[in-house]
Parts: C-alpha cells; structure tokens; sequence
C-alpha cells in the first residue's frame, strides 16, 4: 500500500472498524460482578474494542496478577509499573465470577510478572485449579506471558490442564524488538513448542498476529508459517488499533477481504481452527471454538 495512503488511513479510521456501542443490562450486572469481586479484565485494562460486545454478553477476559506489567510493549494499554504482592485468594474470587457468569469457556490471561522467580506461572496454575474446583466442565483457555521461558514454569501451567494454551506471537521477526518489550522471536515460538510437547497430547496450542504496524505480506506468511512448524493448533489475525498517542501509530489498516485472504490461507497451511477479521482479538468469540478430537 502506498505511503500516502497509509497516512491519509491513519487519520481517519475506516467504516468497517467503526462500531455501534450496544446497550444492554447485562453490561451493567457484569461491570458490577467484577467490581464487587475486585476482579481485573483485559477488557478493560488493555482498552480491548470489543469489551462492550462481550460485557453485554456476560462474558469477560479475566487478567490475573494485578493490573501493573513489568513490561512496557508498543501496542499495549495495560499499565506498566511496578507489580503489588499477589493476592492470594483471587483465584478463588475468579472461580466465584465465572460460576455466577456460567461460562462454559474462559479465557484466563495475567500481567507480565517478570519480578517474580516463576512469572506468576505458580498463580495461574492456583487459579486453574480454582476455577475447575468451582466450575467443573468447563473449558478452560489461558494466555500466557512467555515466563522467560522457564521450563518449570511452564510445566506448572500445562500441569493444572488448560484446554488451550495461548501465547501470543504479535507480529513478523523484523518487528519483534519494536513492538514487544523483552520479548523474543524465537523464544515465544519454543515456548508454543514446549507447550504442546508439555502438554502430554492433551492441550491445544494458540497463537495470534495483529496486523497493519508495518509488516509485509511475505512476513506475515513467514510467521504464521513459523507458528506451524511450532505445530500451533490455533490461529487468531486482527487488526492493530492504536489505544492512545502514546503508543505505536497503526501503519496500515487492512482490508476486511485480506484478512479474509489471509484466513484461508492459514487453514491451507494446516492450522486447526482460524479467526481472522479487522475486529479479532485473542478471546474475541473464544467460546465459539468447535475444536476436533486430537489426532
């Protein structure tokens, strides 16, 4: 796309990615669950553009570990500071709200906890378990940080048994370092690997892209390509939407009908289940997965 297209993009978002803000009470009940048992959403803190569709729903992505990052990544929202002790009894205050919510599937994602010997993995693995002891049946999907690819750390989330195991490549090579902060490459796709190696046969694998922060065509096939030879399972592409000023500028915004493209040329390289779409985010709809048998 030419440079002056992009600019002029920039500066005016386009049709498709305008939404019209649904209005509906259990929007309301779900604000006032979360804030009755002090709990923190990506929804909220990471300024996800579907949180009023999911709210309204009565679905949420529930963070975990606080709401301070020990990171400060270009793209992300969620506050960078310097971490408060974990409360302990928040994985049984998570377990409460999805009982009350009656999620059949959830998505469990927490803060980047690198002050932490274990990245909070110890935390995550505590409110699996809640969350299974309160809910049986359900589904559950977690999102993780990388957990400096701590190999204990990692075992310790696969061995309270999500479902799904999400940690999200973001972007091409050539932009890890602009986008991700003390993220590599390479190691979110060994993390992927070790996760399904880990996971005794039993966990499904997930990874997402955003699009439209500079990459090329040929580099975004090159990722999702590198996420298959990591054997991922499960793929999400969704368009990069600037949160504020202050964080990295939206270099493109890319036509519905190319991530249409896209898609299905992720199911043609193998992926098990795709979502692709200008509106797709990580747990965007992540309830709807119709996942196979594994093989």
């Amino acid at each position: 796309m030419p440079d002056a297209i992009r600019i002029q993009q920039r500066k005016r978002i386009p049709k498709w990615l305008r939404m019209k803000l649904p209005s509906s009470s259990a929007f309301t009940r779900t604000r006032s669950l979360l804030e009755e048992l002090n709990l923190h959403t990506v929804c909220e803190s990471a300024k996800c553009p579907n949180h009023w569709e999911c709210w309204s729903k009565g679905t949420a992505t529930f963070m975990i570990g606080g709401d301070r990052c020990t990171r400060a990544c270009g793209f992300c929202a969620v506050n960078t500071a310097k971490p408060l002790p974990l409360e302990g009894d928040e994985p049984e205050r998570v377990a409460e709200a999805i009982f009350r919510m009656k999620l059949r599937h959830v998505v469990i994602t927490a803060v980047a906890r690198d002050d932490l010997t274990d990245g909070g993995a110890g935390h995550f693995q505590a409110t699996i378990k809640a969350v299974r002891r309160r809910n049986p049946g359900i589904a559950i999907e977690v999102l993780v940080p990388d957990f400096l690819e701590k190999e204990e750390a990692l075992q310790r989330v696969l061995d309270a048994k999500p479902e799904i195991f999400n940690h999200n490549l973001e972007t091409v090579r050539r932009l890890t370092l602009s986008v991700r902060s003390r993220a590599l490459y390479d190691r979110s796709l060994s993390v992927l690997r070790k996760a399904r190696e880990g996971g005794g046969g039993t966990v499904y694998t997930k990874s997402g892209l955003m699009l439209g922060l500079g990459e090329t065509e040929e580099e975004l096939l090159g990722a999702m390509e590198d996420l298959r030879l990591a054997k991922c399972d499960i793929l999400t592409l969704g368009q990069y939407l600037q949160p504020s000023s202050c964080h990295l500028p939206v270099a493109e915004y890319v036509l519905p009908v190319k991530f249409e493209e896209y898609g299905a040329k992720a199911r043609e390289m193998g992926f098990r289940y795709v979502v692709s779409g200008p509106m797709v985010r990580s747990s965007y709809h992540a309830d709807e997965f119709q996942l196979p048998p594994k093989d």
